[in-house]
């Protein structure tokens, strides 16, 4: 069955790359040329939610670092590499950070047994979280609203700490770059500002349109939103 689906996405592959070169034959040409994507998403692992496609975007428009939980961690060196190329050499424009619901993470640190390995390890930050707002989430007496309470809580502490990061902060001051956090509902597939970033200065009165071959997503005081234009 694993060999069948690796096949098939050899395949798939195949007749996506063939319909974009029958779309626009100048597509793959121009991506070897260098990229220049506004935004910097930084989300969780899991497959359901695939940045680009969820977006509406096209390869290019997306720089992207994704981890279990989507945990930003100031002594994380993999994330603070891909945040400093992505800030200074690449100069985005916005950084997203984004969470989900039914996030298998957030559950994890929820339970009082142990998972096994790093990633005990690695949910420490959640485990944290949980502990700091014991009595808003055990006041939660839906499971699935507790995890998704805590999805909420990681991504503003994540945004708190991209906040405090050097190069972010510079970069906040002097060219205006926005930090957004957000969470992304499985169940409808849309996303949700959660209000936890803040506005760099740029883009603020107009909002910036990021461009997708089917789509636009418009960045604006209001959050972010899909428009078809």
């Amino acid at each position: 069955m694993a060999a069948d689906s690796f096949h098939y996405a050899l395949s798939s592959n195949a007749a996506w790359a063939g319909y974009k070169c029958h779309q626009n034959p100048t597509f793959f040409a121009k991506q070897t040329k260098g990229q220049t994507p506004s935004i910097l998403w930084i989300g969780c692992s899991d497959s359901r939610v695939p940045e680009t496609t969820l977006l509406g975007l096209q390869p290019g428009d997306v720089f992207v670092h994704r981890n279990i939980a989507n945990v930003v961690s100031p002594t994380d060196i993999s994330v603070s590499a891909v945040i400093e190329y992505a800030v200074i050499q690449l100069k985005v424009s916005h950084i997203v950070l984004c969470g989900h619901t039914c996030c298998g993470g957030a559950a994890a640190a929820l339970s009082n047994g142990r998972i096994g390995g790093v990633l005990d390890t690695w949910l420490t930050p959640l485990k944290t979280a949980r502990k700091q707002h014991e009595e808003e989430l055990q006041g939660i007496k839906d499971d699935s609203a507790r995890a998704v309470r805590l999805a909420e809580l990681n991504v503003e502490k994540g945004v708190e700490v991209l906040k405090s990061m050097f190069v972010v902060e510079e970069a906040m001051k002097e060219r205006g770059l926005d930090v957004h956090g957000v969470l992304y509902d499985i169940g409808v597939g849309k996303i949700r500002d959660l209000g936890a970033g803040c506005h760099g200065g740029r883009g603020e009165e107009k909002g910036e349109i990021v461009k997708g071959k089917h789509g636009m997503l418009v960045f604006g005081n209001g959050g972010a939103a899909m428009a078809i234009r």
